[in-house]
Order: structure tokens, then C-alpha cells, then sequence
């Protein structure tokens, strides 16, 4: 669907606005994220998401590996393909109050997730990062995560960089249980 029917006159019989030269690609599943769908309505423990998902099943709560102190699971939001977040299984929400033993199993978790990564799409890099707090972009900012997220050359390309809109080649199903199966593999030896 576009902002312009096929025969170039503006549409405005369904509120489309002013024509442009923008052609429009609708995501209409990304409302749920917009409107705030899973987050914490406060900071408390029993409200938040990553509290809640290692009460799950690994499957049901798209859990990829589990260690002692933290966890990695795919976003339910993703950045591109395979985006995993690494949390600390302890709701904490600064970086700077994990213990040392936590701080090591996110870097360990971390590494990991590249390497299984690696192993099964080949990404050509990587984005890591915490964003610590509200006004940093964290949008649930009580808990801390990190992110990891797999780059490929041209991944940037008109759909995220003018039409703000990534595609997901896969469910996130299939991809948990790709990279759980991969974590194994990739990961034995450490």
C-alpha cells in the first residue's frame, strides 16, 4: 500500500496526507513496539520482562543460553536478524552495580554469541552496546542489557536508512534454536 493509488492522484479519502515523492512501505506489526507493548509500566522486579523471561521455557521465552549469573535471548524487537540482548539473570539497572563474577559471565556470553554467530551466518561484524538509562535509549532502562547485534555489508540499505524498516528474513523461533544449537557447537571447548 502507498500514499498514492496506481492512477498518481493523491489519496485522501483515507487520511494519507499531502503527496510526496516517497513511496510508503507499512510495518504495521512494529505498532506494538511503538505503543509500549511489553514494557514495564514501573521499575519494580515483578514488572519487568527480563525478570519474567527466565521463568520461561527457553523456547517460549526465545532463551539461547543460560548461564549461572546471566542470559542470552533474542530480541523481540530486533535491529537486524540474530540480535540477541545478554542480561544478568539479578535486576539491576547500572552497569556499575554488577558484581565482578556478573560483569565476566556478560563478557563470556557475549564472546560466545559472536562465536556462534559466526558459525552459523557469517555476519561481516557487530554492534555491541549498553545503552545505560532512559535518555540514553534504553527503553527498559531498569534492567541492564547489553546488545549484540550481527552486521552484513549493504545491511544498511534504503529500507533502514529512508524507510526506517529492517527485514526479518526469519521467525525467531527458528533462529533461537539455530543459535542454541550453534552455541553448543561453537562453544565446547570454553
Amino acid at each position: 500500500m502507498t500514499g498514492q493509488p496506481a492512477g498518481g492522484e493523491p489519496d485522501t479519502q483515507y487520511g494519507v496526507g499531502e503527496p510526496d515523492a516517497f513511496e510508503r512501505l507499512w510495518t504495521p506489526h512494529r505498532i506494538v513496539y511503538i505503543k509500549g507493548e511489553n514494557k514495564p509500566e514501573s521499575d519494580a522486579e515483578d514488572d519487568c520482562p527480563f525478570c519474567r523471561i527466565p521463568q520461561m521455557d527457553d523456547a517460549e521465552g526465545l532463551i539461547v543460553r543460560r548461564g549461572e549469573l546471566a542470559y542470552a535471548v533474542l530480541n523481540l524487537y530486533p535491529y537486524n536478524a540474530g540480535h540477541l540482548l545478554i542480561c544478568p539473570f539479578r535486576h539491576v539497572a547500572d552497569y556499575t552495580d554488577l558484581t565482578d563474577e556478573e560483569t565476566a559471565e556478560v563478557a563470556l556470553l557475549t564472546k560466545q554469541s559472536m562465536t556462534a554467530m559466526r558459525s552459523i551466518t557469517n555476519p561481516h561484524g557487530f554492534n555491541l552496546g549498553i545503552n545505560q538509562g532512559n535518555i540514553a535509549g534504553a527503553g527498559i532502562a531498569a534492567h541492564l542489557h547489553q546488545h549484540v547485534v550481527p552486521r552484513w555489508g549493504g545491511d544498511s540499505n534504503f529500507l533502514p536508512v529512508i524507510g526506517r524498516t529492517k527485514t526479518i528474513p526469519q521467525l525467531l523461533g527458528e533462529t533461537r534454536e539455530m543459535l542454541a544449537a550453534a552455541w553448543v557447537d561453537a562453544n565446547e571447548e570454553g
